[in-house]
């Protein structure tokens, strides 16, 4: 009997020898989760997202693998980090920001793409309607509200007639929340002036001339931008200029204020709709989820410190009122 519980054990102990030599991440699914750079807004995402798929009982390396990539702030990069995933036979693609979901865009023939932190999914050219994606894509969209972030500068800068905007043109999403800002502008009698730039440098020549012709400057959840905050941050207070910005990380990261989400809700919201394909929905029967109610007024004390500026009591008294210090 002994020597039969032996030669037992040793067929069980080859079969799952067999088993995981020839499986690989074909019996465990493969996410790839990809960003264009790395940043507090979109690392707030990613994070979220893994620490939600554990909650859902994804355990790396057990039932799940996650192949993280990193564009480095190179568009050119997606296309290569895509072509692995395709080459890993992902089970599904994570892209964070407009410009990694339109790269995984191409390859959502193949594999279900599940997109965060995307301003504008139909004008970027990701699905046909927010309610009905159409395709093998679906995902979150962290809207700009443009509108309230800058009702919430004329609340603590009054007398502002001049809005500066900063952004980076090749961003889909800024040049959607650019026309947003154009809009509310000419509504309000105020003067946008823009200011561009592809990279940091750029950003900050652009930064340093608006702050000398504008009241205000703005921001939209420009990714260039929110790489480069601490800098471009210390230029509108070098030049006591208030600068308003489009996310919750970008205040923390010395914007003033905006009007916005938990960037964790983003990423957790992300996690569940990959459970949701894991589980055998399609991403064309899931609708776009748009976080655009409940938001927070985020103020960064230093910054309001440093401008001299003081909140108003309706905004002293906002329940939704979060200060960062």
């Amino acid at each position: 009997m002994k020597a039969l519980s032996k030669l037992m054990a040793a067929i069980m102990a080859s079969s799952l020898l067999f088993g995981c030599s020839s499986s690989g991440s074909t019996e465990i699914p493969t996410i790839g989760v990809a960003q264009l750079v790395s940043h507090t807004s979109l690392n707030t995402i990613r994070d979220a997202f893994t620490d939600q798929m554990e909650e859902l009982g994804y355990e790396d390396g057990e039932n799940i693998n996650y192949d993280f990539a990193d564009a480095s702030g190179q568009t050119s990069n997606l296309n290569s980090i895509m072509s692995q995933y395709q080459d890993e036979d992902a089970a599904v693609v994570v892209a964070i920001a407009t410009p990694t979901a339109q790269a995984a865009a191409n390859i959502s023939e193949d594999i279900p793409v599940v997109f965060s932190a995307v301003s504008d999914p139909v004008g970027a050219g990701l699905v046909d309607s927010l309610e009905e994606p159409g395709g093998n894509i679906t995902g979150t969209s962290d809207e700009v509200q443009v509108d309230q972030i800058l009702d919430l500068a004329l609340q603590l800068v009054p007398d502002a007639k001049t809005v500066g905007f900063l952004y980076n043109a090749s961003e889909a999403n800024s040049v959607s929340n650019l026309a947003s800002a154009k809009e509310y502008c000419d509504q309000n009698g105020l003067t946008l002036i823009e200011g561009t730039g592809s990279n940091l440098t750029e950003l900050q020549s652009s930064a340093s001339v608006l702050c000398e012709q504008v009241d205000v400057l703005f921001a939209p959840n420009d990714n260039t931008v929110a790489s480069g905050m601490a800098a471009l941050s210390q230029i509108a207070l070098d030049a006591q200029t208030p600068f308003f910005v489009g996310a919750d990380s970008m205040v923390n990261d010395g914007g003033l204020g905006t009007v916005g989400i938990d960037y964790e809700e983003l990423g957790i919201e992300t996690a569940n709709m990959v459970d949701e394909i894991l589980n055998g929905e399609k991403p064309s029967a899931m609708p776009v989820k748009v976080f655009k109610d409940d938001l927070n007024i985020y103020i960064n004390q230093s910054a309001l410190d440093s401008l001299g500026l003081t909140l108003p009591e309706d905004i002293q008294n906002n329940e939704r009122l979060v200060i960062v210090e």
